[in-house]
């Protein structure tokens, strides 16, 4: 991305966005690996820990777009590709953090637990690509995955479209800058009490508010006077709050629900829905405050969110017959 700004070509940019969202979107998967080895009942608060753990970087990076602008020009490119020049470095040194320590692969090794009998010896090293199961329809994975599809949908698009109302209204990078790291805030800081919330009231009601917590957010952003950058940050809290709510429970009820020896695939599968998901809505976000404004825009994904309240209300009674 620094070399397709330093050489003015959209083409280049936009190839590289698209591995870089790929990275960001696998990098999400490390929510997984945390629940790999963790028991059913604390599989919430395991997620959260991963979860809270990006949060310094989560809200540092918004509020350090102008103060990297200068790494942008000593590499020959535009200011504002400067952010870039730090994030290949973080990402370079993460890889290396997760190559030399994160071992044995938890798994491989969550594998090797379900694989063997109580009671019976250590078991024999698992295959890392296990023959798939017959495909069959799994409610819990279809709501958990459903769940997150939705709030990824509705958190990028409104999201993405919040900067530009805001410039359009007159406010500069501080202030963007600013909701912006709000909004990722809630986005992860909040990770422990959801994990806690998962683990002891239950998935479900924790997906509910998910979806309660998204319209609040849609309302307040429709309703936020365009000069007041305070009310745009607490809907962009509350954006952030149910995406947290519905991440962190919808992770745990898929893979409770997967079984372990296809649980990646599972797991892949439901985050390509969540990726897909979330450049939909980004695309579409655009269209629709074009057409209709970003009111619309805000209510709508709240609505939108709502659907989760009835898939949870399916899922109760199938589980009851």
């Amino acid at each position: 991305m620094v070399a397709a700004a330093a050489l003015d070509s959209i083409g280049l940019f936009f190839a590289a966005l698209l591995v870089y969202g790929a990275g960001t979107a696998t990098n999400l998967q490390a929510r997984y690996a945390g629940a790999d080895l963790a028991p059913p009942h604390r599989r919430g608060r395991a997620i959260s820990t991963v979860l809270v753990a990006t949060t310094l970087g989560a809200v540092a990076g918004p509020n350090l777009t102008e103060a990297t602008q200068p790494l942008g020009r000593i590499v020959g490119a535009p200011a504002l590709a400067g952010p870039f020049v730090l994030a290949a470095a973080a990402y370079g040194l993460a890889a290396l953090v997760l190559w030399v320590f994160l071992r044995p692969d938890p798994l491989l090794h969550a594998r090797n637990i379900a694989l063997t009998p109580a009671g019976a010896g250590a078991p024999e090293p698992a295959s890392p690509a296990p023959e798939p199961a017959p495909a069959r329809f799994n409610p819990g994975v279809a709501l958990g995955g459903g769940a997150m599809v939705l709030t990824q949908l509705v958190m990028l698009a409104i999201m993405t479209m919040t900067p530009i109302h805001m410039q359009a209204h007159g406010h500069g990078l501080g202030a963007t800058g600013l909701v912006i790291a709000v909004h990722i805030a809630f986005m992860y800081l909040p990770s422990p009490v959801t994990g806690v919330l998962v683990d002891r009231v239950g998935r479900k009601p924790v997906l509910v508010a998910a979806g309660v917590t998204l319209l609040a957010a849609g309302l307040v952003g429709a309703a936020a006077p365009v000069e007041s950058v305070s009310v745009l940050a607490t809907a962009l809290a509350l954006l952030g709050l149910g995406w947290n709510f519905g991440l962190v429970a919808g992770t745990a009820m898929v893979t409770d629900a997967a079984d372990a020896a296809t649980r990646a695939r599972t797991q892949g599968a439901v985050d390509v829905g969540v990726a897909l998901a979330g450049a939909s809505g980004g695309m579409l976000s655009g269209i629709v405050v074009a057409a209709a404004g970003f009111p619309v825009l805000a209510v709508g994904g709240g609505v939108l969110a709502l659907a989760i309240v009835p898939f949870a209300a399916w899922r109760a009674r199938h589980r009851a017959d």
